[in-house]
């Protein structure tokens, strides 16, 4: 095991694996299978942004219906890359794994820990989103009080269900999944039965040209794939991961798209362009539109808070992944790869906890400012991770690692290259702040890293 960043430069050895348990297929109910992966990998994908996504990119025109499907052809090369990456290594850790075996001990743990702060902060975001649409069926947020207790209660019902185990974390998952996606889905293929090309609006409203408007919509949209690398993060948790993890990233990912893509296009057939441009309900404005009525916002509601807490179910698993998986390896405290009922407690409590404080803050201490800088240096966070996983991926095939040759090398090199470019684009369009704020909050953790590194035995 190699105790120095300095392995960076010298060809690192394969990595054992570490997970408890085995990484073939096991007879054990506590592993998921290849529904319930995909509901994971979905569920994470979609969490509470698509209810807000046709009106964020109304003011660009139709010319984001285009940048959607640019980003699905990006985010599904994404998730081949870990299908593949998998069948190398299918540890518990996923991104965390791929850059350690590649590039050694301090690439493992930046992706850990970026990853790590990625999980916890977003998981605050979803809490506090989840309060506004509560708020529409019971009125909460007139107490403070209330309205922390609230979002509390939604974050920890699901760290709950994690605790519970692994075998209760894939049910309410599958659950949730359906629940969401069959209003959604109505939405998206009823709307298309009451499509009026009139309501489109023009191809590019923003003035910028198609290139400049289909840009702008994409920094809006980019994050909306967050989540694809999950099934490769749980990777040790599922059965037959060499091949059910990258079945379930692309059919998650694919999945997630197709309820995007039609739902944002029934939205923009079903409510004039004017008012879709100042809505702040769009799929309840596009349920009136089509059935008549002021109901819409109570039935979008619903379907907002299971969206949501179906992703911090997911979330709240992925949450104690990364630290279970570097504290295997001795770059987190050891008491972070401790497992009950197949779930490293320890990092559920922890990353909760930490995303509790976060919440209660943004509530008592009208530090929203703050907490919105966080969540924006989230969107910077989690692409470090995908960067380092494609980046490991062309080291491989560089390598010849993989013993790959003619079409197939050719293939899997431009899908590492497409999906690193998609990376990269995912930085550029978290915006300057977002990316120096996020490297500096990046960096604290080489405290961590030292301090862990120099009390390690070699």
């Amino acid at each position: 095991m190699q105790t120095s960043p300095a392995v960076t430069r010298q060809a690192p050895r394969p990595t054992p694996p570490t997970d408890a348990g085995p990484a073939t297929p096991s007879r054990s109910g506590g592993r998921f299978g290849l529904p319930t992966a995909t509901a994971l990998v979905m569920g994470n994908i979609i969490g509470g942004g698509i209810f807000m996504i046709p009106a964020a990119v109304a003011p660009f025109g139709t010319v984001s219906l285009v940048a959607f499907a640019v980003l699905t052809v990006g985010a599904i090369a994404l998730a081949l890359v870990f299908g593949q990456l998998a069948r190398r290594n299918p540890r518990t850790g996923g991104p965390y794994v791929y850059a350690r075996e590649a590039f050694g001990d301090f690439a493992g743990f930046i992706s850990a820990w970026s990853y790590w702060i990625t999980t916890w902060v977003s998981n605050a975001a979803l809490a506090v989103a989840a309060v506004g649409y509560l708020d529409v069926l019971v009125p909460v947020q007139h107490s403070t009080v209330v309205t922390i207790a609230a979002a509390l209660t939604v974050q920890w019902l699901p760290a709950l269900a994690n605790l519970a185990g692994t075998r209760y974390v894939g049910a309410v998952q599958l659950v949730s999944t359906v629940l969401k996606f069959i209003p959604l889905a109505l939405v998206a293929v009823g709307g298309l039965g009451f499509f009026d090309p009139k309501n489109l609006g023009p191809f590019d409203a923003s003035g910028q040209g198609v290139v400049g408007g289909m840009t702008a919509a994409a920094a809006i949209l980019l994050f909306s794939y967050l989540g694809v690398e999950s099934a490769a993060m749980s990777a040790g948790k599922v059965r037959d991961p060499e091949r059910n993890v990258g079945r379930a990233s692309v059919l998650g990912t694919a999945g997630a798209a197709l309820v995007y893509l039609l739902g944002t296009l029934a939205v923009f057939g079903t409510v004039a362009h004017d008012e879709l441009v100042h809505s702040s309900a769009p799929f309840s404005d596009a349920v009136n539109a089509m059935f008549g009525g002021s109901w819409g916002g109570t039935v979008i509601a619903v379907a907002a808070l299971i969206s949501m807490t179906g992703a911090l179910n997911g979330w709240t698993l992925l949450a104690a992944q990364a630290p279970y998986a570097a504290a295997k390896d001795g770059l987190f405290p050891a008491a972070f790869a401790k497992e009950k009922r197949g779930v490293p407690v320890l990092g559920v409590v922890v990353s909760v906890a930490l995303a509790s404080v976060l919440t209660v803050l943004n509530f008592a201490s009208g530090a929203k400012g703050a907490f919105d800088a966080l969540v924006l240096i989230t969107t910077f966070t989690a692409t470090v991770p995908y960067l380092l996983s494609t980046a490991a991926q062309l080291y491989w095939l560089v390598r010849g690692g993989r013993e790959v040759a003619g079409a197939r090398l050719v293939r899997d090199a431009v899908l590492g290259l497409g999906a690193f470019g998609f990376s990269l684009w995912l930085v550029a369009g978290a915006g300057y702040a977002a990316v120096y704020q996020g490297v500096l909050f990046l960096f604290a953790g080489i405290l961590v890293f030292v301090w862990m590194s120099g009390r390690r035995k070699d």
